[in-house]
């Protein structure tokens, strides 16, 4: 009998044998059919052991990483996400660049309706960086959702509680 996670070619959900990657791996990433594709409906993940490293200095960088979308054909699973947000551990990039990187992946892999990805890093020399990016489908409502919520995003911000 041929289970949901075979049928999907989902290969980390339930493999007891994975192994963690040590630099950036977006080919880990893998989807499964959103069975509510008519429906609207955002899916969040907070990601509260984000770790990469300074391109400059090579000191380690954490973050909770916030990603919120709203599903098309296609979801991200969530075993995989996780494993690629591992990846960045050994990988070197400015915040702002972990988190435009994982917002095109996410969209290459997916094709959503609408995307944000939300970078809370904790600071290092006395200064904190809180990238924010997001996307829209072009040519959908969710595209102009996308321009409000940027120019809106932090009028009212969530607690920081990572730092």
């Amino acid at each position: 009998m041929t289970t949901t996670r075979e049928s999907e070619g989902l290969e980390l959900l339930g493999n007891q044998q994975v192994s963690y990657p040590t630099d950036y791996a977006p080919d880990l990433l893998e989807t499964f059919e959103n069975k509510h594709p008519e429906n609207d409906y955002f899916v969040k993940f907070n990601c509260p052991e984000f770790t990469s490293l300074c391109p400059i200095t090579g000191q380690p960088d954490f973050a909770t990483i916030y990603i919120s979308y709203v599903p098309g054909a296609r979801m991200v699973e969530s075993k995989s996400l996780k494993l690629y947000l591992f990846s960045f551990r050994n990988h070197g990039d400015f915040h702002e660049d972990c988190v435009n990187t994982i917002m095109k992946d996410l969209i290459a892999l997916m094709d959503p309706k609408y995307i944000e990805v939300w970078g809370k890093f904790t600071p290092r020399g006395g200064i904190s960086i809180d990238p924010y990016c997001n996307y829209g489908k072009p040519g959908t409502p969710w595209e102009e959702v996308a321009w409000t919520r940027l120019t809106t995003h932090d009028q009212n911000p969530e607690p920081v509680d990572n730092r």
